[in-house]
């Protein structure tokens, strides 16, 4: 579980620049190491819960897994959208380009749709 001064931490670290008409993500080592280590646990749960899947455990025991698997996801999110928000939203506004907020909003949405 992600707490609160962790994701701040994290998130004072990542930034993102965009070359051109390329947008890129430039995210410390220590956030990238971190995003990584979290993403590397969610494959585990997932092979876990197609290991339980496959030896026919009880239903409710796998739903209880995907729900913290996708727990787990949502954390990743939360620290990326976090980041983006603190830098490169706050670096676009300030260069005049208010379409991000768009992009951000429709980002926002589709998180919730989940």
């Amino acid at each position: 579980m992600t707490n609160e001064h962790e994701v701040e931490a994290l998130v004072d670290e990542s930034c993102c620049d965009h070359e051109g008409s390329h947008r890129k993500s430039h995210h410390s080592n220590k956030v990238k190491n971190n995003l990584v280590t979290r993403l590397n646990r969610i494959e585990g749960q997932i092979r876990g819960i197609k290991g339980l899947i496959e030896k026919d455990t009880y239903c409710d025991d796998v739903i209880n897994q995907i729900s913290a698997t996708q727990s787990a996801l949502n954390s990743v999110a939360k620290i990326l959208l976090e980041g983006h928000m603190k830098s490169c939203v706050v670096e676009r506004i300030q260069e005049g380009d208010f379409e991000v907020l768009d992009e951000v909003l429709v980002t926002i949405q589709k998180l919730m749709k989940k």
